[in-house]
């Protein structure tokens, strides 16, 4: 079975503000979480044509982090909570962009950093470190899924030139198995920092600071 690995931007507070908000919402956010149940309604009903059962529903999860627990006891929760938390970062995120699919993306980015760190790139910047990363700071604890998948990384967008410099330093050195993906990797993080240099700079009310990747 193959995984998606997708990415978009935004602003961590703006995400972290729907966590156990409890309805304390601002108009924006009101509509904004319509969307979300739309999204976690659609999901499921996905999922329920495919015949997956995780014990706990999507919508169910929404709900759950909204009133800031993920106590559930199905064994598959994890699945779910994360689904809903990319449903709560889509709503306030950039589109997304495809990064890219694998069939085993632990496995290949696992031996990404291997080569890398065998080549001196820092241990903060190795890609699966953020690709499979906690959420940020200040996140409350979300279970992860049973068998890996969904799940969420992130990356502060500070980090995307230092690691794209760092990976552009080694990339001849590298096994050439992993030339074409780490190029790739490089290309997408150049112009995500791109875009957030001159957003920063030129848009008054840009806040976004945090690369969101999707695991599917």
């Amino acid at each position: 079975m193959s995984h998606n690995i997708a990415y978009s931007t935004a602003d961590k507070a703006d995400v972290l503000a729907f966590l156990g908000s409890n309805g304390r919402l601002t108009d924006d956010q009101s509509r904004r979480l319509d969307g979300m149940r739309r999204d976690a309604r659609v999901h499921q009903d996905d999922l329920d044509d495919q015949g997956v059962d995780w014990g706990l529903t999507v919508p169910e999860a929404l709900e759950h982090l909204l009133a800031g627990h993920t106590d559930s006891d199905a064994e598959c929760a994890g699945n779910a909570y994360n689904a809903a938390l990319q449903h709560i970062i889509d709503r306030n995120a950039s589109d997304p962009s495809h990064l890219g699919t694998y069939s085993k993306p632990a496995t290949f980015f696992g031996l990404v950093d291997d080569e890398m760190r065998r080549l001196g790139v820092p241990p903060d910047l190795l890609p699966q470190g953020y690709l499979y990363s906690e959420l940020p700071d200040g996140f409350p604890f979300v279970p992860g899924s049973v068998d890996g998948y969904p799940a969420i990384g992130h990356l502060p967008l500070a980090k995307a030139k230092p690691a794209a410099d760092a990976y552009r330093a080694v990339l001849d050195q590298m096994d050439p198995d992993f030339r074409f993906d780490v190029q790739v990797l490089i290309d997408k993080l150049d112009f995500e920092h791109e875009e957030w240099a001159f957003a920063t700079e030129k848009v008054d009310w840009y806040t976004q600071d945090t690369l969101f990747f999707k695991l599917t």
